[in-house]
């Protein structure tokens, strides 16, 4: 049988923070001092990027775009890029303590993974003061990946593959064919799919989802259902080779890979 031997995780919505909501409040803040008022929806579309990239891809969506110029009478520069970037990122600094608790499930689906020898890494949208964080907040609560990339690490974040091939060459993992990345947001996805690992989007907590445990919960069964599938054909569109509901899935997934790697098969055979 193939053996997969890596397994890496985005953080925010994926390991910790149920439904990524540390950012999308102070996004939605800082375009509201700007003049310019966002969705939580708008906050949330390019999620999984760089946070000044987010802020920039923020900018380019034809509403806010319209919404800018009309409210300052001109386009929008990259001196407004960094002006908001400026205010963005001390108030998600300050935020951020509150949201490092794992997602239910993750420290446990860690333990079985590392139980089969599989190593676990790591990437995300935050910084590394902001990963500082974060890392130290959920190791006190039961999670910490064998290796930690940010984009501060390899000069570029998500959708380019860097920080997975970073997180191979830390962990010592030669075949990208056996390695897996599991994230919350179609960035995840894209970032798996260009580094040629096998990508996974994980449902319930996340992002793209946007919903907190309790709004969740509150849902009856046709409405968890309806939102699940909404999320599911979001990630298989943006090229998952899987999705899987809740984390505890994960390890009879990877068991599934294995089978398809022992057949011969690569990343992205199961979307063929």
């Amino acid at each position: 049988m193939g053996k997969v031997e890596g397994v890496i995780f985005d953080w925010a919505g994926t390991a910790v923070d149920f439904g990524c909501f540390a950012p999308v409040r102070v996004f939605m803040d800082i375009f509201e001092n700007a003049g310019v008022p966002v969705t939580a929806d708008e906050a949330r579309k390019p999620m999984g990027l760089l946070k000044i990239d987010h802020i920039r891809e923020m900018l380019n969506m034809p509403r806010i775009t319209a919404a800018w110029e009309d409210t300052k009478g001109r386009a929008w520069t990259e001196e407004d890029v960094h002006s908001l970037y400026a205010e963005f990122e001390p108030a998600l600094l300050d935020s951020l303590h509150r949201y490092a608790d794992p997602i239910p499930g993750v420290p446990e689906t860690v333990r079985t993974l590392r139980e089969r020898g599989v190593k676990i890494g790591s990437t995300t949208g935050y910084t590394d003061r902001m990963m500082a964080i974060v890392a130290s907040g959920a190791k006190e609560k039961g999670y910490e990946p064998d290796a930690i990339v940010t984009p501060d690490d390899t000069g570029a974040g998500r959708p380019y593959p860097y920080m997975i091939h970073r997180n191979m060459a830390l962990l010592g993992l030669l075949d990208a064919g056996a390695v897996v990345k599991v994230g919350d947001t179609l960035s995840d996805i894209r970032e798996g799919r260009h580094a040629g690992v096998w990508s996974v989007g994980v449902v319930t907590g996340s992002s793209e989802m946007g919903m907190s445990q309790e709004e969740f919960s509150e849902l009856d069964r046709p409405g968890q259902e309806a939102a699940i599938r909404k999320t599911e054909s979001a990630f298989r569109e943006a090229g998952a080779d899987f999705t899987i509901r809740t984390m505890e899935a994960l390890p009879d997934l990877i068991e599934e890979i294995e089978t398809m790697l022992a057949d011969g098969k690569r990343p992205g055979s199961a979307r063929e």
